[in-house]
């Protein structure tokens, strides 16, 4: 097959655009007059390469769903575009679809992928990198745009790009202001925050009054970013190397006495493993209902309490060992591009655009549900004051990290280590005996998953 032949066919697939063919084709020294007879006979010059049909999904519940189809018709429309939604309900594996689908080849062009999934993707080769295109001409937005703690193991060690950021909800506690009136408590958090005096002395403090009103005081989720996000503020490591390298919390003394501090709180009953709750009872309905102090989640409760009827809240940073905001986790996804898509270059235009400053904007405005991930649109969090302390989102993503690219990076192991956490939440086990079997479960499938992005 001839070169020009060749690159007809990347016009019709949609792998360049009318001007690359253009100027390929002249640089082939093909005539002005030639390539014109090129373009009718691909079709009137281009019209279905420039129209490709693309496909994208993601999960999502029915309001962000709702929102991300105004995104692709208003993209449609401004665009001249042909994308379609294929949105993934909360009751099936979305994971696992889009692996099954990638398998037998009817994955969508582009689509979503969780922080603690993405790494199966970039292992088994089925997304494409995206490092030289968010550094060329056709990216809306450049890579240091976006908050440097986000990526986790979307960026590899060595700095390869397989996913950008869709958005991101920062880790911060959310405190029902009622329970803590009931308490008698007087101290406002947020308050002690803004005054560097939000240490965890005072948070126990305050969680002791609320137990002894036989409320909870806080309720610990069960995964384990949240967890990191009680360790870290109080100076702990969990990984070295900057959050590639190994699980060394056994061997760090500040990791250890906050694990420590946080199981004698399970023993105490003064923090609650969500675990435990009664069956059909979640932290963020105790919280609505007024039965718990503390609940730490990012920016997605807020739709949720602004609708409870006579909720007051508000929203504090995990308490530190210094009084002040100390880095905690974020919850994150990233859009990533399907390697066997006929065609990248537009589904790249719809991932810059998606996740660009316009994009992010319009996805988030009038109470969204999470933060944009890039600098430039932080109003969209303060709209309303909801919460009060909104700004506090906005420091703690600044501040804040992805979970750490090597258990990221290790498919399974977020999980396997969430599962030996619950041995001290709900078995008392011994805390640095159970961190270091951790380790030793860790460490060689971190190894072995880091020598194969590389």
């Amino acid at each position: 097959m001839s070169e020009i032949q060749n690159l007809m066919n990347d016009l019709r697939a949609g792998r360049i655009n009318r001007r690359e063919f253009i100027g390929q084709s002249l640089a082939m020294g093909v005539s002005l007059s030639g390539i014109a007879m090129l373009l009718q006979s691909c079709g009137g010059g281009g019209g279905s390469a420039a129209n490709p049909p693309i496909k994208w999904s993601t999960w999502g519940n029915a309001g962000e769903i709702q929102r991300f189809q105004e995104f692709t018709k208003k993209y449609n429309t401004d665009h001249k575009a042909n994308v379609t939604l294929i949105p993934v309900p909360s009751s099936v594996n979305y994971v696992q679809k889009i692996l099954t689908e990638l398998n037998g080849g009817v994955a969508p062009d582009l689509f979503y992928a969780g922080d603690g999934d993405i790494i199966k993707f970039v292992q088994n080769k089925t997304i494409v990198e995206l490092t030289a295109l968010l550094g060329s001409s056709k990216s809306h937005s450049k890579v240091d745009e976006y908050l440097p703690g986000l990526w986790g193991a979307s960026k590899t060690k060595s700095g390869k790009i397989y996913g950008v950021p869709v958005d991101c909800n920062p880790l911060v506690l959310w405190y029902n202001k009622k329970v803590l009136q009931d308490a008698g408590v007087t101290d406002d958090p947020a308050t002690l925050a803004s005054q560097g005096q939000w240490t965890r002395d005072k948070f126990e403090e305050i969680i002791n009054k609320v137990h002894a009103k036989g409320k909870y005081g806080y309720v610990l989720d069960d995964w384990t970013l949240p967890v990191y996000s009680w360790i870290t503020p109080q100076g702990g490591t969990v990984y070295d190397e900057d959050g590639y390298g190994q699980f060394v919390a056994q061997d760090d003394a500040k990791a250890v006495e906050a694990f420590q501090w946080l199981a004698k709180g399970m023993q105490s009953k003064t923090l609650t493993f969500a675990g435990t709750l009664p069956k059909g009872t979640g932290a963020d309905l105790a919280f609505i209902s007024n039965q718990v102090a503390f609940v730490s989640a990012g920016r997605w409760y807020l739709p949720e309490f602004k609708v409870a009827k006579g909720l007051e809240y508000d929203i504090v940073p995990f308490p530190s060992s210094t009084g002040k905001m100390e880095p905690a986790g974020v919850a994150l996804a990233y859009m990533v591009i399907n390697n066997k898509t006929k065609y990248q270059d537009a589904a790249f235009e719809f991932l810059t655009n998606f996740v660009s400053k316009e994009g992010q904007t319009f996805r988030l405005q009038g109470g969204g549900n999470a933060v944009p991930s890039i600098k430039g649109p932080d109003q969209l969090v303060l709209e309303g004051n909801l919460p009060a302390h909104a700004q506090t989102f906005l420091d703690a993503r600044n501040a804040g990290y992805a979970l750490f690219p090597a258990e990221m990076g290790t498919p399974g192991l977020s999980d396997d280590i969430k599962t030996t956490f619950q041995n001290i939440w709900l078995k008392n086990a011994d805390v640095k005996d159970t961190l270091g079997k951790i380790s030793a479960m860790a460490n060689p499938r971190i190894k072995d998953a880091q020598s194969k992005v590389q």
